[in-house]
């Protein structure tokens, strides 16, 4: 019975532990529900993923821009968006001060997470295997971003 505490304890600790994070904009999980779509919802409180190709904002030409569906934040331009044919709006370049990243050692391996920066809310990740001048791609869910035309 010992041992197995031990190795119960041992891989708590062991385990990454959560961040105590605080941001500009924080809501209620009820606020947030009502607030947002249950997809968006997911994506953006518990760092779900679209399915690619379903995005209608993969068909965006126009120019404007990309905020966060959470907060309103403006997070990218129009400018740096490209077709990556992944089947998610990417960009090479977030706007300044708009988003945050952390390490997330999932299924797939390490990725870097992308976040909102004033209310945390999951954008998708980046990449480093897009255009120049950055190298960069940054691989959005789409229901987690809300266009506004210039």
């Amino acid at each position: 019975m010992h041992r197995r505490l031990f190795l119960i304890t041992a891989a708590a600790f062991a385990a990454p532990m959560a961040r105590a994070e605080t941001f500009e904009v924080t809501l209620t999980e009820a606020e947030w529900r009502d607030r947002l779509s249950d997809l968006a919802y997911r994506v953006l409180r518990e760092e779900a993923t679209e399915r690619p190709g379903t995005s209608r904002l993969n068909l965006e030409k126009r120019k404007g821009t990309y905020h966060c569906a959470g907060c309103d934040l403006a997070a990218f331009s129009s400018d740096t968006k490209y077709e990556s044919g992944t089947g998610w709006p990417s960009f090479w370049q977030p706007l300044p001060d708009a988003i945050r990243t952390r390490e997330d050692g999932g299924l797939f391996g390490a990725r870097t997470e992308v976040h909102c920066r004033r209310c945390g809310g999951h954008f998708g990740h980046v990449f480093t295997d897009g255009p120049e001048p950055t190298g960069l791609r940054y691989c959005m869910n789409g229901v987690s971003l809300a266009f506004k035309p210039a």
